[in-house]
């Protein structure tokens, strides 16, 4: 637990150097770029790059976890039990078309830019909080659902105070999940314009040179890992 505490504010304290002092890594990373060339990134500033692959991750899950959440609701009704086998085979979409060639399908309709990446990480993001949500409210203690229809909760009051609070840790598991897995995903939208630390591991790829490659790849790992971390927190905090 103390290793935790220790280990996090070392791991913020770096992405904060790496993202706004990149120079101060200059020395560490020279001996893997070509001769002669760059060693860091400078076409564009890797704050506002890291800012924007954030900025596509939060929008794509936020809309993700909406409409999935949506649909679990509705699916874990009486109404819509019959619609479970279809909206999981519309929440799998994203999964089972890789998000380049969902990028390469959307371009032509929307453009180069942040678009198509949005609509990829939307797809792709859609299955882990589907699956998450749905689990979390069939499997809700029937000791208390029975004394929420004892006290005459109505369904919706029931599904605001009681369901969705007690499901709440799962689907934030869910969340977590497809937050990470867009977080790395997200990198490949700079292929089609989008601004993400894709643009940094691309023009290391097209130069041969590992050091660019090295801080997009860094930057985005570390993104992930402290996202993770502070979702697990919220996890606990939740189940307590």
């Amino acid at each position: 637990m103390k290793a935790g505490w220790v280990l996090r504010p070392a791991l913020y304290a770096l992405l904060l150097a790496m993202v706004l002092r990149p120079a101060w890594f200059a020395p560490l990373l020279a001996p893997l770029a070509p001769q002669g060339g760059p060693v860091i990134y400078e076409r564009a500033s890797l704050l506002s790059l890291t800012l924007s692959q954030l900025g596509l991750v939060a929008l794509a899950s936020g809309c993700a976890t909406v409409v999935a959440v949506g649909l679990a609701i509705f699916v874990t009704r009486k109404a819509g039990a019959g619609f479970l086998p279809l909206s999981r085979m519309l929440a799998n979409i994203g999964q089972t078309f890789p998000p380049v060639a969902v990028l390469a399908l959307a371009v032509p309709a929307m453009g180069f830019g942040a678009g198509p990446t949005l609509v990829a990480l939307f797809l792709y993001g859609l299955l882990p909080i589907f699956d998450n949500a749905v689990t979390g409210l069939q499997n809700l203690p029937s000791v208390t659902m029975e004394a929420a229809r004892g006290i005459g909760l109505s369904p919706r009051q029931r599904l605001i105070s009681v369901e969705l609070p007690l499901a709440a840790p799962v689907i934030l598991t869910g969340v977590r999940l497809s937050v990470v897995i867009a977080l790395g995903t997200a990198t490949i939208g700079s292929t089609v314009a989008a601004r993400t630390l894709g643009e940094v591991i691309i023009a290391g790829l097209l130069t041969n040179n590992t050091a660019f490659v090295v801080q997009g790849g860094v930057i985005t790992g570390l993104l992930a890992l402290l996202i993770h971390d502070g979702l697990m927190l919220a996890e606990k905090r939740l189940r307590r």
